[in-house]
């Protein structure tokens, strides 16, 4: 059993909004966290039965596990075949499924490490565009980096303050706002976050949260949704501040905001509400210019100026629905619908990472990129695909050289795997291999030993 000391003012204050059911939050506070995961459906991945637990009743795929293991050692956490996510988060689904019917321009505002941008990758409808924002440089790449393994082409993540992206008058339909909170819901979890806490951070992450939906309102198109959480209890960062925003911002609360807690629900604290922004579409709305513009399909699956690139194409499966650009030296295709939207976002945004980065041109050799191998949109045995043992697959994963390459395997790209998913790619030379696995990624972290 755990033992927190937790601050006298948060007692007090926690006290009061919960009245009766104190003792039982309290004694919740001394029990482990619940460890559960998302798993990635459209990379068919299915654990063994002994891994995973009771499914977390309010999202899809989604499980908990009786017992914490290594992730870091699972080759097929890497492959993106599942997210580690806290399952009280996962309610996020409940509101997409009622209140989004129709595919939508959708922005994850604070989406860093990326849990709630893998999932709506998952459950938003097909045809749309997930834009997965972080203004911290490198919160962004580890965005970037998860969003790379779900392998989901129709994303783009960008590194913006709130400011730039309210620039983008009407643009979204749906914001999802998963705000920087005084973090109550993760004492259990996080032991900083209760050294970390006191009322005057809470003050202060109130009024933070109230200049963060000041600043990216005018994002949101009339009639689009804001959907707004926190991982806290207290009322000044969530009841309080939905009350501001239906008042001062001009939005309507669709229904009671859901609260949960550890005493009641299998998770942690968490706090989320839907909201609809209210007014009518101005004849001066950038959407006109942002979202209308998504019909022009571009260049089909050409390179967008850059004249048509035939090998490149049949790394794409269903070609013709992307558009292939170019950055410098690199490659890179996004679904021909959102080929206008990419260019107006990448106009006024900081854009990290967008569509599937299709290779890199190196003298005259184009070197496929590991997100091609992460995609969706990759052909199936578009590559020689090599199926390693898990013991290969963690050196890989290390970036340590593979031997004993099977003599089948032509010169050239090859595929590694690990139960049949994809982990990326080497370059067969004959007598080795090299290991393209990106460096910034490797794990350091080994077996241990019996």
């Amino acid at each position: 059993m755990m033992y927190l000391q937790l601050p006298e003012a948060f007692v007090a204050r926690t006290k009061a909004l919960l009245g009766d059911e104190w003792p039982d939050f309290e004694q919740a506070l001394k029990g482990e966290s619940p460890v559960s995961i998302r798993l990635n459906r459209k990379k068919n991945c299915l654990l063994s039965e002994e891994r995973v637990g009771e499914p977390v009743p309010w999202a899809s795929d989604a499980f908990y596990l009786d017992a914490r293991p290594s992730f870091t050692l699972d080759p097929l956490f890497h492959a993106g075949c599942y997210y580690v996510q806290e399952a009280s988060s996962m309610f996020l689904e409940y509101y997409i499924r009622k209140y989004i019917k129709e595919p939508v321009k959708a922005l994850d505002l604070c989406a860093a490490p990326g849990g709630k941008s893998t999932h709506l990758s998952s459950i938003l409808p097909d045809g749309s565009l997930l834009t997965a924002n972080e203004v911290i440089r490198q919160r962004a790449n580890i965005l970037s980096e998860n969003l790379i393994k779900w392998g989901n082409p129709a994303v783009i993540v960008t590194g913006n303050d709130p400011a730039d992206i309210g620039k983008l008058t009407g643009f979204y339909d749906l914001i999802v706002a998963d705000l920087p909170c005084s973090g109550e819901g993760m004492f259990r979890k996080d032991p900083l976050a209760v050294s970390e806490w006191s009322v005057n951070h809470v003050r202060l992450c109130a009024e933070r949260q109230r200049r963060i939906i000041a600043a990216v309102r005018s994002a949101l198109k009339p009639g689009g949704i804001l959907i707004y959480s926190t991982c806290t209890y207290n009322r000044e960062e969530n009841e309080d501040n939905i009350d501001w925003i239906c008042s001062e911002m001009d939005f309507e609360l669709l229904e009671v905001p859901h609260r949960f807690m550890p005493h009641k629900t299998r998770g942690e604290g968490f706090f989320i509400a839907g909201l609809r922004k209210n007014g009518s579409v101005t004849a001066g709305n950038t959407r006109k210019n942002g979202l209308q513009r998504s019909s022009e399909r571009g260049d089909g699956g050409k390179s967008a100026g850059i004249g048509p690139l035939p090998d490149l194409k049949t790394w794409l499966s269903s070609s013709d629905d992307f558009t292939i650009f170019r950055e410098g030296n690199v490659f890179g295709a996004i679904p021909s619908a959102f080929y206008a939207d990419y260019r107006l976002l990448k106009s006024t945004l900081k854009i990290v990472s967008a569509g599937v980065t299709l290779g890199e041109m190196k003298g005259r050799d184009m070197i496929p990129a590991h997100a091609l191998a992460m995609s969706s949109a990759l052909p199936e045995n578009r590559f020689p695909f090599w199926e390693l043992d898990k013991e290969n697959a963690l050196k890989y994963l290390r970036k340590e050289a593979l031997h004993d390459i099977p003599q089948n395997f032509p010169k050239g790209y090859v595929i590694v795997g690990y139960r049949n998913h994809p982990l990326g790619f080497i370059k067969n030379i004959g007598v080795r291999a090299n290991n393209l696995y990106p460096q910034e990624w490797r794990i350091r972290m080994r077996l241990p030993s019996l």
